[in-house]
């Protein structure tokens, strides 16, 4: 039964990676200033190549999710990989955070005076919030994890 259920928490991980790639190759071809546009000057746009270069950090946590589900799925979650694994989602959760208040500090600064930037900083907030509560909750993990494998580890060497 344990199995099945980390089975079906990777399937869904794997289903989040190819649905924000699709989203990353098709949403540029239908955002309202691109529709005359050809290509190469959609896709060499700095904001849509710094999005592409931000998802790095998006993929790498979707990776390393799925590593810690299969650490969980051998029964290996205390182990220093778990701990690894957790580290790296927090450290690129945090990095996700600045990049996309960066994001939103360049819309606000340089935005079209005829635009309102109002929607994309709502989500910029709304998003950055979501990456700071799982950096917080995985750094709380990470330390409990990492007490749990220093306890297991001194009961090893008594035994």
């Amino acid at each position: 039964m344990k199995r099945i259920i980390i089975l079906i928490l990777q399937a869904v991980i794997v289903l989040i990676g190819i649905v924000a790639l699709s989203i990353m190759i098709r949403f540029p071809l239908t955002e309202g200033r691109a529709e005359n546009l050809d290509l190469f000057s959609i896709y060499s746009d700095p904001f849509i190549l710094y999005g592409y270069a931000s998802s790095i950090a998006f993929f790498v946590v979707l990776y390393k999710a799925f590593k810690l589900l299969g650490y969980i799925g051998q029964n290996n979650l205390f182990s220093l990989n778990s701990i690894r694994a957790l580290r790296s989602i927090k450290n690129c959760a945090i990095i996700l955070c600045i990049l996309i208040v960066m994001a939103g500090i360049y819309i606000r600064i340089f935005h079209n005076k005829e635009d309102d930037p109002a929607g994309f900083l709502a989500m910029c907030i709304v998003i950055t919030f979501v990456f700071g509560a799982i950096a917080i909750a995985v750094a709380v993990l990470e330390k409990i994890l990492r007490n749990a494998v220093n306890m297991k580890s001194e009961n090893d060497l008594t035994i």
